[in-house]
């Protein structure tokens, strides 16, 4: 398709007089010129929406002001502040790239787009954020705000996750990019796509774009942006097992290259299929334990939605005696108190939260 440089312009000059005079958007990152503060709020943003990401902004800001406060921290201290934004990976390649800048790079940013692609957990749209936001460097962001942005007003429906549909949407977004003031322009095309050309429900009738934006003139909103590929989901089945001995839990770290590297958790049975109490009973793994069968409680279940994943997740309780020995290795018997300094997955934290008067009651009165 041709663009000519005509629509461009206007594009161009329509969004960033939208920007300096009806863009109300206001977020404790915006026009910060930190670089560190700037790189914090895009890892805590990478699939997460800003509200929800704004809490632990403020949180991580608070507990660690500078760069080299976060590479000085505990890994387990930063795990529990990240505790329930899901997508951990961010969370340890952040603690990565941190203590890299502090101690190979004496605490100092890269200042360049390819220096700062070179960072553990940095690709192309928060190499490009952070140069133009701190650093005033023209450098277009292109996220899922700005290719709807983009497809929706031009009308494009090449595929946005193919090689062509990729090129195509960056060389576009650096094509509109007003040079002279990238961070506004940045700044202003993904506030569009979070506020007005929404997913679902765009604002087009609010939109001061609307008049302009083939999509709007031909009714194909909930068309674009195309996709070519749909996310193949695999459902997985984990049975916990909440082994309470004298008050305490039994937790292990998931060290495994897989969901939760690093987090913890209760004992666990992964089977594939979701498996009753009678049939949790039956398991091999559950039999090498050591514990009698009638000492096993349900208490109930719960599920999660990864990007690829769906997690369901049943809970079991088994009170064990302070005299008797069963066969747990690679964790440790945790108070509650001890818990609060340690990470979860989401999956569990909200279980036990949730759950916890009702666990204390089964511990404390029916099982003792």
């Amino acid at each position: 398709m041709e663009i000519t440089n005509k629509q461009k312009e206007l594009f161009s000059s329509l969004l960033i007089d939208w920007h300096s005079v009806d863009n109300k958007r206001s977020l404790p990152w915006k026009n910060e010129k930190d670089p560190y503060r700037i790189w914090l709020s895009e890892i805590l943003l990478q699939q997460t929406r800003a509200l929800q990401a704004l809490s632990y902004y403020l949180n991580f800001i608070d507990a660690y002001p500078t760069i080299s406060d976060l590479a000085n921290a505990q890994d387990d201290d930063v795990f529990r502040l990240w505790q329930g934004l899901g997508y951990y990976n961010r969370c340890k390649n952040m603690l990565q790239t941190a203590r890299y800048i502090a101690n190979e790079l004496n605490g100092n940013f890269p200042n360049t787009y390819i220096d700062l692609l070179l960072l553990k957990g940095i690709g192309p749209y928060t190499a490009a954020a952070i140069a133009s936001f701190a650093y005033n460097l023209p450098h277009a962001v292109v996220d899922g705000n700005v290719y709807r942005v983009l497809a929706r007003y031009f009308g494009i429906d090449i595929p946005i996750d193919t090689g062509e549909g990729k090129k195509l949407f960056a060389d576009l977004a650096n094509g509109l990019l007003n040079k002279e003031n990238p961070a506004n322009y940045n700044q202003a095309i993904m506030d569009l796509g979070a506020t007005v050309c929404l997913p679902a429900n765009a604002q087009c009738t609010a939109c001061f774009l609307a008049n302009n934006c083939i999509a709007s003139k031909q009714d194909s909103i909930s068309l674009l942006p195309v996709k070519s590929k749909k996310t193949k989901v695999r459902t997985r089945f984990f049975h916990y097992i909440l082994f309470v001995k004298e008050e305490k839990i039994w937790i292990q770290k998931r060290t495994e290259k897989d969901i939760w590297q690093n987090l913890h958790e209760p004992y666990l049975i992964e089977h594939n299929q979701p498996l009753s109490l009678t049939e949790l009973q039956i398991q091999e793994t559950f039999k090498t334990i050591n514990i009698p069968a009638e000492e096993l409680n349900y208490l109930g279940a719960s599920k999660q939605k990864l990007s690829h994943q769906i997690i369901e997740a049943r809970f079991f309780l088994a009170k064990i005696n302070k005299e008797k020995s069963i066969n747990l290795i690679n964790g440790s018997w945790l108070t509650q108190s001890e818990q609060k300094k340690i990470a979860f997955p989401k999956t569990v934290f909200s279980f036990l939260q949730n759950n916890f008067i009702l666990l204390f009651f089964l511990i404390v009165n029916c099982l003792i």
